[in-house]
């Protein structure tokens, strides 16, 4: 059931290949008059050697082409850096002859009378004009009023999925990851900020503006690049680890950051020792923004907010409340790693973030307040919504191929973020915290500052457990819905029960399967659990119908009236010898549930 990565990507649009972003230097200056930008981008780029192979009619490659939405362009050249061939000299300059904007596919393609040199680095320099626009997406500007009354406007960033190229022409692609260098120019009484820390910060001729350099990012993706500018107050604090984080609010309303400021610092440690990788960047900002289409944006080192999503008074707040935010922030933390340092190759694996995310914010807000009891709330929430949409016959896989990236909007969704929580639920529950733990943290070590697929989380699993986690996982992600398991027989004797299951597809309609329907099938694992709590073994149920399998030390198993069995879906269980099963063959160190 596993498809190949060259499956995968068969039908995508992408930009070609053979063009390829190291890095990019973004200069913006916001003007708030006119609500416009303007912008200025130097990209290096680098080219393959088969770059003229598919060029028109023969032709050598003279073309360059980028993502872009909504800009107006002024220029576009490119310098040779370096290069191998004779035909374009290093430091040779080349002005693009005509700019073509395609509205449709949202691209830009700056043409040059002469063929771009294979095999060379390039910098592309770009001049353009922008819209801060009020559709809260892209390079946008919110209105709000400030302590005195007044209506004021800032302007800050939402690029996911699509949206960077409405800020700069880019690679708008999750793969095409490259070093960012942002500049802002800025009024003189406003604040500004961006991924990274300050690098520098001077007053420009006149004394009106300044202009505020920042740190180059790591390597990473395009719609993770964030930058704001407005008025604000801020809270800070700082992690047992040494990171620096802030709380930025709107002027007058910094004592509301504390408490989404505490959370962030303890929830920044926590993942620290459970990843086993620290929190990459120097700092980490929160800031909330007056107008923002969802609850939480992850940009790394600068994670935008909702208002009501980050700033209360704990003093007031209800219980409900208080772990909403909560929440909000430690999904948000965990995208720090697990979508920002490694990143999915493409939007079909959005469920790896988002999945990944909805199960790591329980887990740290278990940790920061084990009163608020977030795993028996996970079962009326996460697990609730999910098999509500899960059991319709309008629902989707996990995994849903996507060939246009216009397309990844439909799938941020109760299957993304609650089926696929309660799935990685599973698997920690599989696997054992031990192996689970150890598995991510070489999935990190491994793919840091790089893209993966769902399969390459599946072998690092596999690889620490020696479990089948891949097929297992297969039948879960690639197909829509669920198993209903029955007891179709018992049989029970003096020591032992002995119990026949069978799976078939849920329907929440109650309508009727149809014989391809009936042929659906997961791989189930079974887990049983004795009276006293303690688990005992694990087997996996591959077939409709499984083959019997007695359960000894019925005593133990039972308790004086009661059975107590615990299985996400099931075959069934030697319980009460010495050793654990995965179908039939013995494993050692069985996984505890919990």
């Amino acid at each position: 059931m596993t498809s190949s990565s060259s499956d995968k990507a068969a039908g995508r649009v992408l930009l070609p290949s053979t063009i390829n972003p190291t890095r990019y230097d973004l200069k913006f200056t916001p003007h708030f008059e006119n609500f416009t930008f303007t912008g200025e981008s130097s990209i290096e780029l680098t080219t393959t050697s088969n770059l003229h192979d598919s060029a028109a009619n023969g032709e050598k490659c003279r073309e360059i082409t980028l993502h872009s939405k909504e800009l107006c362009f002024a220029s576009a050249s490119y310098v040779v850096v370096k290069t191998n061939r004779e035909e374009s000299p290093e430091g040779a300059a080349f002005e693009a002859e005509e700019i073509r904007v395609n509205n449709k596919m949202h691209t830009v393609t700056f043409v040059f009378g002469d063929a771009i040199p294979a095999e060379a680095s390039l910098v592309l320099t770009i001049k353009y004009t922008g819209f801060l626009n009020n559709e809260m997406a892209g390079f946008y500007r919110s209105k709000y009023t400030d302590i005195h009354g007044e209506s004021k406007f800032m302007a800050s960033t939402q690029f996911e999925s699509l949206d960077a190229r409405r800020a700069f022409p880019c690679w708008d692609e999750p793969a095409r990851k490259a070093i960012f260098g942002v500049t802002l120019t800025v009024p003189k009484n406003l604040d500004a900020f961006s991924n990274m820390p300050e690098l520098s910060n001077k007053t420009l001729p006149g004394g009106k503006l300044k202009e505020i350099r920042f740190l180059d990012t790591p390597v990473m993706s395009t719609y993770l690049v964030a930058f704001c500018v407005g008025e604000f107050d801020y809270v800070q604090a700082q992690t047992e680890h040494g990171v620096l984080v802030r709380v930025y609010t709107p002027p007058g309303k910094s004592e509301s950051g504390l408490f989404a400021l505490d959370c962030a610092t303890k929830s920044l440690d926590a993942y620290d020792d459970f990843f086993g990788i620290p929190y990459p960047l120097p700092k980490l900002d929160m800031v909330a923004i007056p107008e923002f289409a969802m609850g939480a944006m992850e940009n790394w080192g600068l994670v935008t907010y909702r208002e009501v999503d980050l700033l209360i008074d704990p003093t007031k707040a209800s219980s409900n409340q208080k772990q909403r935010v909560c929440t909000v922030v430690t999904h948000e933390l965990a995208h720090q790693w697990f979508g920002n340092l490694v990143t999915m190759a493409w939007w079909d694996d959005l469920w790896l973030n988002e999945g990944f995310a909805s199960w790591a914010e329980n887990w740290a807000a278990d940790v920061i307040n084990p009163n608020w009891c977030m795993w028996d709330q996970f079962t009326t929430g996460h697990l609730a919504s999910a098999m509500r949409l899960d059991a319709l016959r309008s629902s989707h896989p996990i995994q849903v191929p996507i060939q246009h990236a216009e397309e990844v909007e439909e799938v941020f969704d109760a299957i993304s973020y609650c089926k696929g929580g309660s799935v990685v639920k599973m698997i920690r529950a599989v696997l054992g915290m031990k192996a689970f733990q150890s598995g991510l943290g070489a999935y990190m070590k491994k793919h840091a500052y790089k893209n993966t697929e769902t399969y390459d989380l599946w072998q690092a699993w596999q690889d620490s457990s020696g479990m089948p986690v891949q097929e297992m996982m297969a039948s879960w992600t690639e197909q829509m819905g669920f198993p209903l398991v029955t007891v179709s027989e018992e049989k029970w004797e003096d020591d032992k029960v002995t119990l026949t299951l069978e799976q078939e597809w849920f329907l929440s309609d109650g309508s009727e399967l149809s014989e391809e329907d009936k042929e659906k099938k997961w791989c189930i694992p079974i887990l049983t659990c004795t009276v006293e709590g303690t688990q005992q073994d694990m087997i996996f149920m591959r077939e409709k119908n499984s083959n019997d399998y007695g359960t000894s030390s019925l005593q133990r198993w039972m308790g004086e009236t009661q059975c107590r069995t615990r299985c996400p879906d099931a075959r069934q269980a030697h319980v009460g010898d010495d050793r654990s099963f995965v179908d039939g063959n013995p494993i050692e160190n069985p996984p505890r549930s919990g």
